[in-house]
């Protein structure tokens, strides 16, 4: 039985505006873009910068360390476009450090047949390929109209300030104290002593932060040097070094090789909408699936019937049903294209830039790199260490990726929305993209509303607002269980959103998240 309120509502304004706005997982990192759109900048400049700043106020989540995707609107040229920027095996992984256990799944984001140790999941075998700033570079290329440095600067300011430790944050590093103590670096710059976590106190409204001076002085040598200097320069060599001294095969030529790439959406209509959906490894091709059933299956309606969910749960079943049987980087010579965050960005001119980010798991690979202070991903959990499946681990090989930042029009409306939570992205985007569509709910409407979450074909999770009715439905479907939309743990997807109507815009950020919110160009301005 619940211990929770069931009187407590918590809601999240949306207010809309003539200017750009920046919705976020981490209100600092949505000011940062704010920010520049006040100055005059581009929604993707804004995108850049919000994308660093929050590697800096919420490291656990993203950073230059992991990798990700955004899908981009380009207003003048109405034209949707995906920016791939996912994390690689490296060359040198020998699968043979991978051994298999009996044992059965783990009991993280995936269901894999379990490694030795736990090597794929945490400490340095399990680091991938960073692509993250390749991807930022990439964007920058094509459609940046700031200076980089200028974009990263407010990510130095904020490191060199360090991260505000509050009850969330202590939450968060209480929650992998163990695994974080075993990396030295990681204990050091985490925790106290380099074993207890750093909690702030009861009652005490003294700051604490985080030392990040590391992060700053790499942040600021990125600003100067460039983006290519984390693949090819002295930020490439203290990485490559800092790897193999904590046993990870990471070279030279996995980082002086890697891209980023830029590719056409799957675009496709959904009943009157027309969905953008992101390209290359992720779960793009598996919403469009989804969409697909759902306009056979789904009647809609005024309002969503037990119907409508069961239709949804069904379509998202199937689509995970097939992802999990063929999904995967076939070849492992495709281009480069949780814990994760996402963040949405609409300029004044109507531009859209979605993306989402990930080290993968919370803390990642719960291993620091000493030269700069930043969190390395855990990117090769994401293969499915079994050997002969699409998506098997193989040296060089692209991750397949959970993120689907989404882009729709509908009726004179535009959204973009995307989420974090690893599988729980999916059954997210699709819910709330089927709010919209078959039910004409606003974009605060949509975030407000309870969901479900069908993150793999065995199970249906409830939100216990859903009516009676439903939840019975949806038992006839798969085994369900009802639960409370909460902080933590998320139960469901971890959403950010933006809409644009009639030359105004507006955003929301998935109202449980104490830490994410909108932030208005207007306000930045004062």
């Amino acid at each position: 039985m619940s211990s929770f309120s069931k009187t407590q509502r918590i809601t999240k304004d949306v207010v809309w505006t003539d200017g750009g706005v920046v919705a976020a997982h981490h209100r600092t990192a949505a000011e940062v873009g704010a920010r520049v759109l006040a100055e005059g900048g581009d929604a993707m400049d804004a995108a850049i910068a919000t994308s660093f700043a929050i590697g800096v106020v919420e490291p656990w989540m993203s950073g230059p360390m992991g990798g990700g995707m955004m899908t981009l609107w380009r207003a003048r040229e109405a034209r949707a476009e995906t920016i791939e920027f996912g994390m690689r095996a490296p060359i040198g992984l020998d699968v043979a450090d991978y051994p298999l256990v009996a044992g059965g799944g783990v009991s993280d984001l995936f269901t894999w047949a379990r490694v030795k140790e736990d090597r794929n999941i945490f400490g340095p075998l399990s680091i991938a390929v960073p692509g993250l700033v390749a991807g930022m570079e990439l964007a920058h290329q094509r459609y940046g109209t700031r200076a980089w440095a200028d974009l990263l600067e407010p990510a130095i300011g904020l490191a060199r300030k360090g991260m505000l430790i509050d009850w969330y944050a202590s939450l968060m590093i209480a929650a992998v104290t163990r695994q974080l103590a075993v990396d030295k670096d990681a204990a050091k710059m985490f925790l106290v002593d380099g074993q207890w976590p750093n909690i702030a106190g009861w009652t005490d409204t003294k700051e604490s932060r985080l030392d990040q001076s590391v992060m700053a002085a790499a942040l600021q040598r990125l600003a100067e040097a460039g983006p290519r200097d984390f693949y090819e320069g002295q930020l490439a060599e203290a990485l490559v070094s800092d790897m193999a001294e904590k046993g990870n095969s990471l070279s030279a030529e996995d980082l002086s090789a890697y891209r980023a790439r830029a590719s056409q959406t799957r675009t496709v209509r959904y009943r009157d909408a027309v969905i953008h959906a992101p390209s290359g490894l992720s779960a793009g091709a598996d919403l469009v699936r989804t969409l697909e059933q759902m306009e056979r299956d789904l009647t809609p309606g005024p309002t969503p019937d037990a119907g409508g969910y069961v239709a949804m749960a069904k379509a998202l079943q199937a689509a995970f049903r097939h992802r999990l049987c063929t999904a995967g980087d076939e070849g492992g010579s495709v281009e480069a294209p949780a814990c994760t965050t996402s963040f949405s960005v609409v300029d004044r001119h109507g531009n859209m830039v979605n993306v989402t980010q990930t080290l993968l798991s919370k803390f990642g690979s719960r291993v620091v790199s000493p030269s700069t202070g930043m969190l390395m991903n855990n990117g090769i959990m994401w293969f499915d260490p079994e050997p002969g499946k699409p998506n098997s681990l193989t040296p060089g090989k692209a991750c397949l990726m959970n993120v689907c930042p989404t882009i729709g029009q509908y009726r004179g409306r535009m959204f973009a929305i995307g989420a974090a939570g690893g599988r729980k992205i999916l059954p997210a985007v699709a819910t709330l993209t089927s709010y919209m569509v078959d039910y004409g709910m606003t974009l605060e409407e949509a975030f407000h509303a309870p969901r479900i979450d069908v993150s793999g074909v065995s199970q249906v999770i409830a939100d216990e607002d859903l009516p009676a009715d439903v939840c019975a439905a949806l038992a006839a479907v798969a085994p369900t269980q009802t639960t409370k939309r909460t902080v933590h743990p998320y139960a469901f997807g971890v959403p950010v959103g933006v809409m644009r109507e009639k030359g105004r815009n507006c955003g929301v950020t998935e109202i449980m998240t104490p830490w994410g919110d909108t932030c208005l160009e207007d306000d930045s301005r004062s």
